[in-house]
C-alpha cells in the first residue's frame, strides 16, 4: 500500500526547510493544505504536488504579475 500523507518531519525534510517553518506557514494559512487528525498533522500528497505546482515559475517576472 502506498503512502497518501507525509508528516510534518517528512515533508520538512523533503523541502529541506525546519517544521517550525511549516508550522509558521500554517499559521499564517500558507503552505499546502494539511489535516489535522488530533494533535497529528499530516500533509495529503495530493495537496503538496498542488501546492508545488502552483510554485513553479518560468521566470522572475512571471511571479510579478
Amino acid at each position: 500500500m502506498s503512502k497518501l500523507n507525509l508528516t510534518e518531519r517528512e515533508l520538512a525534510e523533503m523541502w529541506n526547510v525546519s517544521p517550525k517553518t511549516l508550522q509558521r506557514w500554517r499559521s499564517e494559512g500558507r503552505g499546502p493544505r494539511f489535516l489535522k487528525l488530533s494533535k497529528r498533522v499530516v500533509y495529503p500528497l495530493e495537496q503538496i504536488k498542488t501546492f508545488e505546482s502552483k510554485a513553479l515559475y518560468a521566470s522572475t517576472s512571471e511571479r510579478a504579475s
